[in-house]
């Protein structure tokens, strides 16, 4: 049960996209929401991932594999429909795999598909040695941009897309994605700057080591990568950056107001008592002239004489 009570617009992609209208928990058990929610009724099974496989319809309350349609075959153009209807982007391939056993399939024909319709409503029963298979693009997540400062002390904005770290600190900006198809790489992209790093366990770290007001912008990540032989990429919101001199925080006071003064206080004092210790061992004057005559020879009576002259 979350704590938050949130706003959604709608095209927000994930709930904490949303606003938070308050800090406060605001959820009870009697106030929690439920979602139930419907499967597609189509489905890709046996490949590598969930957008690709041999393509499968529930029709009539019964799960069967699509067959090759025997008057027309199955373009990109056909596939891209079952492709968006199990929101996994666009088309890649289209084939047929042949089975040794001839089997119940739903039979589509693509111009009933091209036409509008959904898939099951151009769903008419068959048998086929040949289903089809299908590889879609897969949807990009969209890439999440975060900032990190030693010395960030503003933030502004409910959903935390404003930040302002103090000038000469040292920060940095974090890309990252869901894990969905390895490697590929970021492009940290301003109105000024333009920084690409790869995506090592699908996340980027861009280092600033002293903020200076040229790194002022809105910055956003873009998320590069191929497969299937296709380039696709995915980018995230934008976040606003401002570089202050100005704190709002009263921490860097208190380091050069109180810390600062407070070490000085503790190094005079070691060094008092450390000079103190050293004076108690040396020997006084006094005792450093009757050593010196002791050490000539000359009788204790002599030395009254010897200092009167």
């Amino acid at each position: 049960m979350g704590t938050k009570e949130f706003q959604c617009g709608g095209h927000e992609s994930a709930l904490l996209d949303c606003s938070s209208a308050s800090e406060r928990s605001t959820c009870s058990p009697g106030t929690a929401v439920s979602l139930t929610c419907s499967e597609p009724g189509v489905q890709l099974v046996g490949g590598e991932s969930r957008c690709a496989g041999r393509l499968e319809l529930e029709h009539l309350g019964e799960w069967r594999p699509v067959g090759s349609y025997p008057l027309s075959p199955w373009t990109l153009k056909t596939a891209g429909v079952a492709c968006r209807e199990l929101d996994c982007g666009s088309a890649v391939s289209v084939g047929e795999r042949e089975e040794s056993s001839k089997r119940s399939v739903w039979e589509i024909s693509p111009d009933c598909v091209e036409s509008g319709s959904a898939l099951r409503e151009c769903a008419a029963s068959g048998y086929s040695f040949s289903f089809l298979n299908l590889t879609c693009s897969d949807k990009l997540f969209q890439p999440n941009i975060s900032v990190s400062s030693s010395s960030m002390y503003g933030v502004s904005g409910a959903q935390q897309q404003g930040f302002q770290v103090f000038r000469g600190s040292t920060f940095s900006i974090s890309c990252s994605i869901q894990p969905q198809y390895p490697g590929g790489s970021f492009l940290l992209s301003s109105s000024t700057h333009n920084y690409t790093q790869p995506a090592v366990n699908h996340s980027a770290h861009f280092l600033f080591p002293a903020a200076e007001p040229a790194h002022q912008g809105n910055y956003s990540c873009v998320y590069n990568v191929s497969a299937f032989s296709q380039d696709f990429s995915s980018e995230s919101r934008l976040l606003s950056v401002t570089v202050t001199g100005v704190p709002s925080d009263p921490e860097p006071f208190i380091i050069r107001a109180v810390v600062l003064p407070l070490t000085q206080l503790l190094v005079t004092i070691g060094l008092y008592f450390y000079c103190k210790a050293t004076r108690g061992r040396r020997p006084s004057r006094q005792e450093d002239i009757e050593l010196d005559y002791d050490d000539l020879g000359v009788p204790a009576e002599e030395e009254g004489a010897q200092g009167a002259e």
